[in-house]
């Protein structure tokens, strides 16, 4: 089974690097930046993401677009300080192009400015982690 794993964050928190880093550590897959395209066809993209302006970054977009005919099935795992998940946007995006995206997701709040401090924290990484290793099984 081909997995990869693509991110993208502007933050310099680092929040989606902490949940790319732990779908890697989960998966035994390395973990890169949506700047690098797939380089087969991919059964599992988890891709990792966050909020901006309520939607995805353009940069995502750009992604999916490069390499929708490469991915079976895209796992969305993300992290927000207001709650909102990019479920529904990845899905809008991912309609466009005909990549499947599974209704199984990973989110978790993040920290942002004063909001939800030290997360995501160890157990949301061990809930990721759990739900990495469900998903690959």
């Amino acid at each position: 089974m081909e997995i990869a794993i693509r991110y993208f964050t502007k933050s310099k928190k680092g929040n989606t690097f902490k949940l790319a880093t732990a779908v890697s550590e989960a998966s035994g897959v390395q973990a890169q930046t949506v700047d690098v395209d797939l380089s087969d066809n991919t059964d599992i993209l988890f891709l990792v993401n966050a909020m901006y302006a309520a939607n995805i970054d353009k940069d995502v977009k750009r992604f999916l677009e490069r390499n929708a005919g490469k991915i079976k099935c895209l796992i969305n795992v993300n992290s927000a300080a207001t709650g909102r998940f990019t479920l529904k946007v990845v899905k809008k995006t991912c309609n466009k192009l005909s990549i499947p995206v599974s209704e199984k997701e990973y989110h978790t709040v993040g920290s942002w400015l004063a909001l939800n401090k030290g997360r995501p924290n160890e157990d949301d990484i061990n809930r990721l982690k759990d739900f990495v290793k469900e998903i690959i099984k």
